[in-house]
This record gives C-alpha cells, sequence and structure tokens, in this order.
C-alpha cells in the first residue's frame, strides 16, 4: 500500500470510469493532478476525505461542442459549465475561430457572434493560445481551426465566390501553421452565409494538412434540412479524399418536413462507418440557435429573439412580436433587427432521441455563452440529458450516458489521459448525485443553474465544493502534441 497521504480521497462513491462498463463501488485517491489508486483504499488516508455514498463519481464531462472561445477569456470562472460538471471543452466549431484573423476592426460577420470586441481574436493560433492561457480559465479548453475565420483571412469581404488556387494554398498554409501550435483540427460551416459559396474542392484543398498530422473534420454541414443527405454524402467525400475522421456537428433533421429522416441519415452514417471514421455529436433539445437568419426563421414554428445590437431591449422575446412592437413585416424586423440571434424551434423529439442513442454520438451543448438571452443548453444539457433521456425516458444507462459524455469524447478528439477514471490519468472528475441531477433552465429563465452537480475537480484541484463553485482556476489549455508525425493526442502545455 503508498505510505504517503494522497492529497485527496473520495469514499464509497459508486464509480462510473467512463468505459462504458457496469458502475461498481470504489474510492477514488487523487495525489497532485493526477489519479493515483482507485479502489478499496480503506486503508488508506489523505489531505482531504470526503464522504460520496450514494453519489457518482464519473470522468469530467467533455463538452464537444462549444461556441466558448471568447468566453473564456472574459468570463473564465466558465460558471454555466462548471454547475453541469463540464471540464473541458472544444472551442472553434461550426468554422468559427477567434485565430489566425488579423482584420482592421471589430471581428463582423459571423464571427460577432461569439468575439464581441478584436481583444478576443489574434493573428495566429498560439497566440490566441496565449490569450486563454493568461486568462486561466477554471476548465480546460482545446481548439479547432475555422474554416469562415481562414477564408476572411484569405478573401476579406470578396466571400460570395469559391476561393482561388493561390486562396485556397493561402488557407491551407494557415491551416497548417495552426495544427503546428495546437488545433485540434479544421472546423467549416457550410450553411452560414460567409461559407455557402465554398465549394467541396475549395475545402477538400484548405483540409490537405489535416492527413499529416490525422486532425480531424469537423463540419457544420452545408444542409441540415431537405439536402441533408446530399450534405452527408459531401462530408463523407471530403473525409475521404483528405484521409482522415470526420465529426459532424450537432446532428438533426430541421424542419417539419423533414422529421423522422434521422431513420435515413443514421442508416446511411452506420453504412459509412465500416469504411472511413465518423462520429456525431447532439443536444437533448428540439430547439436549435444561431445567428438571425431568415431561412430559419422560415423552418420554425418558433422563433425567440436572443440578442440584437440595435434592440437589446428585445432579447427574449417571439419574433413575431418584436415585429408587432417595431409595426412591420416579419421580413422587415429581420432587417432592423441585425445583427442578432434567435432560437428556432424546427426539430422533432423522436429525431433528437434517435440521433442521441445512435452509435457514435457524443454530446455537445452548442450554447452561445455572448447571447442576451440564451438558449438553455449553455446551462443545461449534460444534466438534462441524465433527467430526460436516463430517469424519465430510459433511452440511455446511467454509463452509457457517461461513457457518451467522456470516454468516447476523450477517444474522437485525441485528449490524451482525460475522458478515463484511471490511475495516471488526469484528475479531471465530477461528482453528481444520479437521482437528482435535472437542469434547470429554461427558455424563459435561460441561466438558472443545473441541480445535483456536488463535486468537480479540474487537474485534482477542486472546482465546484457541494454545488457551489470554488475560486479555484486550475484549467489548462490543451494542445496537439506539435511534433514532426503530429500525433492525434493532446498534451498538457
Amino acid at each position: 500500500m503508498d505510505l504517503e497521504p494522497y492529497d485527496i480521497l473520495l469514499r464509497k462513491g459508486t464509480l462510473i470510469d467512463g468505459s462504458g462498463r457496469p458502475a461498481f463501488k470504489a474510492d477514488v485517491a487523487i495525489r497532485g493532478d493526477r489519479i493515483a489508486a482507485t479502489g478499496d483504499l480503506n486503508d488508506a488516508v489523505a489531505r482531504k476525505e470526503i464522504d460520496v455514498s450514494n453519489l457518482v463519481v464519473a470522468p469530467g464531462f467533455i463538452d464537444v461542442h462549444t461556441h466558448d472561445d471568447a468566453a473564456l477569456i472574459v468570463r473564465p470562472e466558465m460558471t454555466p459549465k462548471l454547475t453541469q460538471g463540464v471540464t473541458t471543452v472544444i472551442a472553434g466549431n461550426c468554422g468559427i475561430s477567434g485565430a489566425p484573423y488579423l482584420r482592421p476592426g471589430e471581428p463582423s460577420d459571423l464571427l460577432h457572434l461569439i468575439f464581441k470586441s478584436k481583444e478576443f481574436v489574434a493573428p495566429t493560433f498560439e497566440s490566441f493560445l496565449i490569450k486563454v492561457e493568461n486568462a486561466a480559465p477554471a476548465v480546460n479548453a482545446a481548439f479547432l481551426t475555422g474554416h469562415i475565420t481562414l477564408r476572411m483571412q484569405a478573401m476579406g469581404t470578396d466571400l460570395q465566390r469559391t476561393a482561388t488556387r493561390d486562396e485556397i494554398a493561402f488557407m491551407r498554409d494557415l491551416l497548417a501553421e495552426s495544427l503546428a501550435q495546437g488545433a485540434l483540427g479544421l472546423s467549416t460551416g457550410l450553411f452560414y452565409p460567409p461559407a455557402r459559396a465554398a465549394s467541396t474542392d475549395e475545402v477538400i484543398g484548405v483540409a490537405r494538412p489535416l492527413a499529416d498530422c490525422r486532425g480531424l473534420y469537423v463540419t457544420h454541414m452545408r444542409d441540415e434540412a431537405d439536402g441533408i443527405m446530399e450534405s452527408i454524402e459531401e462530408t463523407l467525400k471530403i473525409g475521404r479524399e483528405v484521409g482522415v475522421e470526420v465529426i459532424i456537428s450537432h446532428h438533426k433533421c430541421m424542419g417539419e418536413r423533414n422529421f423522422g429522416r434521422s431513420n435515413e441519415t443514421l442508416a446511411r452514417l452506420e453504412r459509412a462507418r465500416r469504411s472511413q471514421p465518423v462520429a456525431w455529436d447532439v443536444y437533448p433539445y428540439t430547439a436549435g440557435s444561431s445567428a438571425l437568419l431568415a431561412d430559419l426563421v422560415a423552418q420554425s414554428s418558433r422563433t425567440l429573439l436572443t440578442w440584437s445590437d440595435p434592440h437589446p431591449e428585445l432579447a427574449g422575446y417571439e419574433l413575431n412580436a418584436v415585429a408587432a412592437r417595431l409595426g412591420c413585416t416579419l421580413a422587415d424586423a429581420i432587417t432592423q433587427l441585425q445583427p442578432a440571434g434567435a432560437i428556432y424551434f424546427m426539430m422533432d423529439e423522436a429525431d433528437v432521441v434517435r440521433i442521441l442513442s445512435s452509435t457514435s454520438a457524443m454530446i455537445g451543448s452548442d450554447g452561445l455563452p455572448e447571447d442576451f438571452s440564451p438558449h438553455p443548453r449553455l446551462w443545461g444539457t449534460f444534466p438534462r440529458v441524465f433527467k430526460r433521456y436516463v430517469r424519465e425516458r430510459k433511452v440511455l444507462s446511467l454509463e452509457n450516458a457517461v461513457y457518451r459524455m467522456t470516454g468516447l469524447s476523450a477517444e474522437r478528439f485525441g485528449l490524451r489521459e482525460r475522458g478515463r477514471v484511471a490511475v495516471g490519468f488526469c484528475a479531471d472528475l465530477t461528482v453528481f448525485d444520479p437521482n437528482g441531477v435535472a437542469d434547470a433552465a429554461t427558455y424563459e429563465e435561460p441561466t438558472r443553474p443545473a441541480y445535483g452537480i456536488r463535486y468537480v475537480f479540474i487537474n485534482g484541484r477542486m472546482a465546484l465544493d457541494d454545488g457551489v463553485p470554488t475560486d479555484t482556476r486550475a484549467g489548462r489549455v490543451l494542445r496537439r502534441a506539435a511534433m514532426k508525425d503530429c500525433p492525434a493526442v493532446a498534451t498538457l502545455p
């Protein structure tokens, strides 16, 4: 037995280790930033012991789809994530990243969704990571490089066309530089106006450096509605042509006439998995959120305004009511409110359940932290999975839900020594009440903290104590190893 006292000892908990295997009773000991021992540690001693009887001890949750890029800098306490049990976030999604970006003036167009000031963007990927490190966030963070950001660097405001050969080469070089500095891969947002004109060949050309270091291709596909099958085929082709793993962001079927089509999409993705690596993430809601766009409004049964620069006082109101208040048509209101964001009710619960329980589905919140009246997924995603889909609907077992939030996510994103409760792994842990964990955020009150997350440890330090955030900010920036062969792992700085 190890005679040196442990730093922290969690006693008598139910351990769900992130591998997907059944839960079992075990103590967990932490020394420094690592898990030092698990099992029957009845004779062990520690500087701090916590009785976690009737609670689950799990790996810290990994939010694989976030837009926390600027939040990590401006609100480094990261309360919306800590109170959900999240210990690591993946940012730079949907083609939008804070680097490499060196355009004059404040970030514009889609970047304004996330980066409200040029203080939160940087000319190189490394200099952006330094900004995050200097902010000392409470959670770990890893980042993708965004195709839209690369387009803005290469093409300025002339984005309504495909890139030239020289522009593709320029973006490719920027991506290679970002990968060498620690980016996990390339993200695209081909649905959005700044990237819609990009051809498949453009994306393939830009993405080529991913193959040299087994980087990821992570995509908000070109169409999640009527053209979803064509978009899946495009996505799979890009993965095959570049020779890398594909991750489909927030997989969904938008619009009433596409309800039920997850049967079709998942069948195609399962076939694809036999010949190429592909996975996807999902959030547990039937409403999405993004910039205020007329085509999304047209597909939605209901639209809520989340923010508007010219009319901040209207955030939280239904768009029809906003138009009436402004005394104009819905189309004119959309124009007058810009730049703005919205929540769109446009998915079917049966599709959400089917995708959530599919083989390769991970959990990602896709929250927008800069919204004045955000989607409740920003504060509620992970506890909602436990409450609604484990306890109430019994769609997932507790162990399977944890696996989709931890082990599977770490495997797919190459986060070495995270996502599991195992000796030698980083001591990122979440302790929760399996019968009481629940989301509290609603569309009317979207910033209410979740219930039932009792303790959170990040790199061995307590970040949440009996449900209350501490002053500890022990998060780290996780970089892909900048080695010659650029292996698909993230390492400590």
